[in-house]
């Protein structure tokens, strides 16, 4: 295994952990080469994998336009199975796999393609914004989808007083905040974000004296409201990049922390987060297999294909 493949993550996991990854990381590689594919991989995938092995990472946004282009025959989705799907709209031609076909999301499993048409009914007229963590069925019955980094800019750029709003009730509530367009709001939530709380804030300000806060827009609004600054994943990176605050707190999914601390030596992270067990289901093991055996392949349907697509294609195509 080369050293510099080490070095990569050598902040955040110690040479006896890595020793048992080497082999793996280094097959992997190898594989990429053989069967000319591209690893995608979120934020929230732990370090081996997102330093390690992945070509492409970022927040969905950002997967979800490099996916656009991907100069590969075989596309791995080191995410949910939300994530590979958009990557297999926006690449009929290619190859997509997903290690883990389980690997599912609370707010995509929150909302189906029937409530949509409900909502509907019950808001003629609305159009529908569909944040990406949602299937391709729902997205297919929506009008434009968005992320958390552009929801704001989707929402506005429909140039209509109201919107509907889903799957996610507490970044809908965040964003009406920000827009006078009013926004109407399914139930769903991300069974990470939910768990955070405006007490657990106000307990890392004490013990961490000068700690600075960033929160997930799939935070309850009580707890953005307390934060010094709420953005998606790739705007809370950006911030620690360029602020280099001395002392920081991710209010996000655990590996976000360590996937920027690889690269942020000068600024201290106080880790006080959730795992998500979805993401947690993709493993270097999981990857190699996939790519050794060529499964599990993400399908679509047809007659969802193309609507799914044109509300990805719609909210890429807002600036």
């Amino acid at each position: 295994m080369p050293l510099d493949l080490y070095a990569r993550v050598s902040r955040v996991i110690p040479p006896i952990e890595w020793a048992t990854m080497a082999e793996d990381a280094a097959a992997i590689i190898e594989l990429k080469k053989q069967r000319r594919a591209v690893i995608l991989a979120h934020n929230y995938q732990t370090p081996e994998i997102f330093h390690g092995v992945a070509d492409i990472v970022g927040d969905s946004l950002a997967l979800a336009r490099e996916a656009a282009t991907a100069d590969a025959d075989v596309i791995l989705v080191a995410g949910v199975h939300f994530m590979a799907e958009t990557a297999k709209l926006m690449n009929p031609g290619k190859i997509v796999l997903i290690p883990d076909a389980l690997a599912g999301c609370s707010l995509a499993e929150s909302i189906t393609a029937a409530d949509v048409a409900l909502l509907r009914q019950k808001y003629p007229g609305r159009p529908v914004v569909a944040y990406v963590n949602t299937s391709a069925e729902v997205k297919a019955a929506s009008d434009i989808c968005c992320t958390s980094g552009n929801a704001k800019k989707v929402v506005e750029s429909l140039g209509v007083p109201e919107v509907i709003m889903l799957p996610d009730e507490f970044l809908a509530l965040n964003v009406a905040k920000e827009t006078d367009v009013k926004i109407i709001a399914w139930k769903g939530h991300c069974e990470v974000h939910e768990l955070f709380t405006p007490a657990e804030i106000h307990d890392l300000r004490a013990r961490h004296p000068g700690v600075v806060i960033l929160a997930h827009p799939e935070c309850p609004p009580e707890v953005v409201e307390v934060a010094d600054f709420s953005g998606s994943t790739a705007v809370m990176a950006d911030f620690v990049r360029t602020q280099k605050p001395a002392r920081v707190a991710l209010i996000t999914e655990c590996s976000m922390s360590d996937n920027i601390a690889q690269g942020s030596p000068e600024t201290e992270f106080v880790r006080p987060c959730n795992l998500c067990p979805h993401m947690k289901r993709i493993t270097l093991k999981n990857i190699r297999r996939a790519l050794e055996n060529m499964e599990t392949e993400v399908l679509i349907p047809e007659a969802l294909f193309e609507p799914a697509r044109r509300s990805v294609e719609r909210m890429l195509a807002v600036k």
